[in-house]
């Protein structure tokens, strides 16, 4: 697990090789990844937007941009947390992400808070 913290909001990731959805034969990878928001702040928060830089081991970088995440902006108060599961693919082995959420404070204030740097891996491909 790793995490990174932004003016009081904690990002945590966890991440899963799913080998039953993944067809190694056709370089297709699927990969789940838990984020656990925690808001460390005196202030509300709310999660607006997403960034996310996705890179494979094949030198490949995409981009994804969007509103929320899995369908939501969640809203979190000084000490709540946020947590949810999404996944990404790639056509190799391993991989990285990374990336921001925008997020706005009650006030009107909007910052970015970093989303660290996470590996994508098929389990045995890093020793």
């Amino acid at each position: 697990m790793v995490e990174a913290t932004t003016r009081g909001v904690t990002v945590f990731v966890e991440s899963f090789y799913i080998e039953e959805h993944s067809e190694p034969d056709e370089e297709h990878y699927v990969f789940a990844y838990r984020i656990r928001l925690h808001n460390r702040s005196e202030q509300t928060v709310q999660l607006i937007s997403r960034h996310w830089i996705i890179s494979d081991s094949n030198g490949e970088t995409s981009e994804v941009k969007g509103e929320g995440v899995v369908g939501e902006q969640p809203i979190l108060v000084p000490g709540g947390e946020h947590e949810y599961m999404s996944g990404s693919h790639l056509k190799s082995p391993m991989g990285t992400m990374h990336g921001t959420y925008q997020m706005q404070i009650k006030e009107g204030e909007m910052f970015d808070a970093e989303i660290p740097c996470f590996t994508l891996a098929v389990p045995g491909v890093i020793n």
